[in-house]
């Protein structure tokens, strides 16, 4: 029987294998190596110090998921937004696949959220942006944009302030 350690353990592979595949298709404009440690300064600084314009991060270790991990670079690099790319348009009042009343949330604050999510991290948990990372991007004052990583045209709209499909938690 996994574990929950080994649960996340390869999921946090699993992470590790996606960034290297998006580290490669941006070979010219990232950083070289993947950001597997969030916590240290000088392991930012290691990856921004040729002057790239994209770091690709990773999962670290279990308990810390990539929202997490997207959550405390944030913080680290003094951003105001974190951009989550998903495999949906938006987050829904609950599970769409299983309540056909669930209604799509085009923008809410962390309160409300946080009530859909709720507040205990599981590995495997399907949640668009999961309660310890929510909790923390309250307390920082976090903008997250939740939206389907597949529509590139969408995200170029985001990154241009445009109207966007997605939800916006803040």
């Amino acid at each position: 029987m996994l574990t929950c350690d080994d649960k996340d353990w390869l999921g946090v592979h699993t992470t590790r294998l996606n960034a290297h595949l998006i580290k490669t298709i941006f070979r010219e404009y990232a950083h070289p190596r993947i950001n597997k440690n969030p916590r240290t300064k000088e392991n930012l600084k290691k990856h921004f110090k040729k002057g790239e314009s994209i770091m690709v991060a990773a999962g670290w270790r279990p308990g810390w998921s990539t929202d997490y991990v997207a959550a405390i670079l944030a913080e680290r690099l003094k951003a105001k937004t974190v951009i989550n790319l998903s495999n949906i348009d938006y987050a829904y009042t609950s599970d769409p696949k299983k309540n056909k009343n669930a209604e799509k949330i085009i923008e809410t604050g962390w309160p409300e959220f946080r009530k859909i999510v709720g507040n205990k991290w599981n590995p495997g948990l399907n949640a668009p942006f999961d309660p310890v990372a929510s909790e923390l991007a309250e307390t920082l004052g976090l903008k997250v944009i939740i939206t389907n990583g597949k529509d590139i045209n969408n995200l170029n709209k985001i990154l241009n302030n445009k109207k966007f499909k997605g939800t916006t938690i803040n």
